[in-house]
């Protein structure tokens, strides 16, 4: 499928956490308040298929932290989807809503399953089997999941009806990313891509780049990936290679980021096969390759571990912009240290899908919802700030921004478990 993926990601976020814990040099007692999962939840869904037949999908739910407000996190519906992985997707969860200061905790989900390989029907009867087995969690004050991988706002609306229905009550605040008919929020849908051009714009003028001109790849086309590309583009970016699961395709002389758009939304399930028909635009043999291209900006938009010790050392990037979750491993960060290469971590790059639900969610608990305009202003209020918090902190300690984004975040963390203090 063009994507690795086979490595232990909790395992990974395990070692970030450890090299900030150790900058802060924390103790014993504040680690073991912080570092692993309060709860993991395993559940089998059993489902009535189109042909009559009953299948068992198996889901999780994982809430890292519920600290600093309830549990936050999407839910994903993915062949590799691992008890693992969605730990650790959960944990990244609580530091990247401590690093751009929204009051929540982590939290994450996920199904094993291949959604494209179900009828909308067996979509929807998985969907609603999911949130039903696992209500109890869910909550506006107690845990909100948004989409995630393969996952969109009417998977949203199944799941919040469902949570309706059961409850007998219409609690709007229970989940977000929903669509804009049931208490969705306008800028939503490109709120993770804008917030991390937000933090790409920062950068470059760090770094004295231009983002005008800058050649760009970007592994993964999926809603992160295609806003991505769209916003670089509108700002004079030159997109070279882009792909999906269904390969990696390439032109020097750029891609036509609306052409692509317009391939993926003619394709059933949103993807980019056939844009190869373009005779201007080549598939790349090996999709992984994509990481390796002598660009400027490199934008991982798929899954964990891409960037590993067997690559990190090919990458010609300057700026690596992680709209993904965990898409470079520790080791390979070292590598990329020495070579100088700057990233912006995920957790604060890819914020702005978790920001945008904060507001969502509290235009839900006020009852009064605000212009697009308004979102967008306030998503890049909060991520400018986190990006200049992120960078006062990494020439503070004088570490990488990934360190930085962890010893601020995990001081957040902190310092809210102690002014708690521990029950029982």
């Amino acid at each position: 499928m063009g994507y690795l993926k086979q490595r232990n990601p909790f395992e990974n976020a395990l070692k970030q956490f450890d090299r900030a814990a150790d900058a802060l040099e924390l103790n014993a007692n504040q680690i073991v308040m912080i570092k692993e999962p309060r709860r993991v939840t395993e559940v089998n869904l059993p489902v009535n298929m189109d042909d009559g037949k009953i299948k068992l999908f198996k889901g999780f739910r994982v809430q890292h932290s519920i600290i600093r407000g309830p549990a936050k996190g999407g839910i994903r519906f993915h062949p590799g989807v691992s008890v693992d992985e969605v730990k650790a997707l959960a944990f990244w969860m609580t530091y990247k809503c401590a690093v751009v200061n929204v009051p929540f905790g982590g939290g994450k989900g996920g199904i094993i399953v291949d959604p494209s390989k179900l009828s909308d029907a067996e979509l929807e009867r998985l969907t609603r089997r999911y949130f039903s087995e696992l209500e109890d969690l869910f909550g506006p004050d107690k845990d909100v999941p948004a989409p995630d991988i393969n996952t969109n706002p009417q998977v949203m609306g199944w799941m919040f009806d469902t949570f309706a229905m059961h409850k007998k009550e219409h609690i709007t605040g229970v989940i977000t990313g929903k669509p804009l008919e049931i208490g969705g929020s306008a800028g939503r849908a490109e709120a993770t891509a804008l917030g991390m051009f937000y933090c790409v714009r920062e950068a470059c003028a760090k770094l004295g780049m231009r983002m005008a001109g800058s050649k760009v790849a970007i592994q993964g086309f999926g809603n992160a990936g295609s806003h991505a590309a769209r916003f670089l583009y509108e700002q004079g970016a030159k997109i070279i290679a882009i792909s999906d699961a269904s390969g990696a395709y390439y032109n020097p002389k750029g891609i036509n980021i609306e052409a692509a758009i317009q391939t993926c939304s003619k394709n059933k399930r949103w993807t980019l096969d056939g844009l190869d028909h373009n005779t201007r635009v080549e598939k790349m043999d090996d999709p992984m390759k994509l990481l390796e291209l002598d660009v400027d900006i490199l934008i991982p938009a798929a899954l964990e571990d891409q960037i590993t010790e067997d690559n990190a050392a090919n990458i010609k990037a300057k700026l690596i912009a992680e709209c993904a979750n965990g898409p470079i491993t520790v080791e390979a960060d070292a590598i990329l240290d020495e070579k100088g290469c700057v990233r912006i971590p995920d957790i604060l790059c890819n914020a702005g899908g978790v920001t945008v639900s904060y507001l969502e969610w509290v235009q839900n608990r006020m009852g009064y919802y605000w212009t697009a305009d308004r979102v967008r202003e306030d998503l890049e209020r909060f991520m400018v700030t986190a990006f200049n918090r992120v960078w006062e902190t990494r020439e503070q300690y004088n570490v990488n921004n990934r360190i930085a984004a962890f010893i601020l975040a995990i001081e957040r963390v902190t310092r809210a478990a102690e002014v708690r203090g521990l029950y029982g």
